[in-house]
């Protein structure tokens, strides 16, 4: 039975500045690759982490039915606050243990929404470290981040 697989990742050129997001979709069955699927964008004036979240976001939600999937992210934040922080948040009204709204609430709010159809193992692995799936997913965000860096220049 065939296994999918998003790879996410973000990129912003200053924090904030213009940024990419990208994700890599993979159907395998063992070593096998049965289809691939190529995703980015991005913004003129945005953050690294929103960048990161919209990846994961825009993963699940390019999805047309409920499926299996090995979300894997270099983003702690993401990996962190979707498997645990989330859940603080959302029992708290999306506020943080110290009574702070949380920061890119509506993106947390549309990836909550968007895990919520599927089944998602969550996978965290260092970014920049030769994985190649990842680095893919990298290029992927900073071909998102180009246009909106070209205008910044221009």
């Amino acid at each position: 039975m065939a296994e999918l697989f998003a790879y996410t990742d973000g990129a912003c050129s200053g924090n904030p500045g213009p940024g990419g997001w990208g994700a890599l979709l993979i159907a395998r069955e063992g070593d096998k690759v049965l289809k691939e699927r190529e995703l980015c964008g991005g913004e003129p004036d945005t953050t690294n982490n929103r960048m990161e979240l919209l990846g994961a976001i825009h993963a699940l939600e390019s999805l047309t039915r409920a499926s299996e999937i090995t979300v894997v992210t270099d983003s702690a934040y993401v990996k962190n606050g979707v498997t645990g922080w989330i859940h603080g948040w959302k029992r708290n009204g999306w506020k943080t243990a110290d009574r702070k709204p949380v920061k890119n609430v509506e993106l947390w709010q549309r990836l909550d929404a968007a895990q919520a159809r599927h089944r998602v193992v969550w996978k965290w692995i260092k970014g920049h470290a030769g994985h190649a799936e990842n680095e893919r997913a990298d290029a992927l965000a900073r071909a998102g981040m180009a246009p909106f860096k070209a205008e910044k220049a221009g």
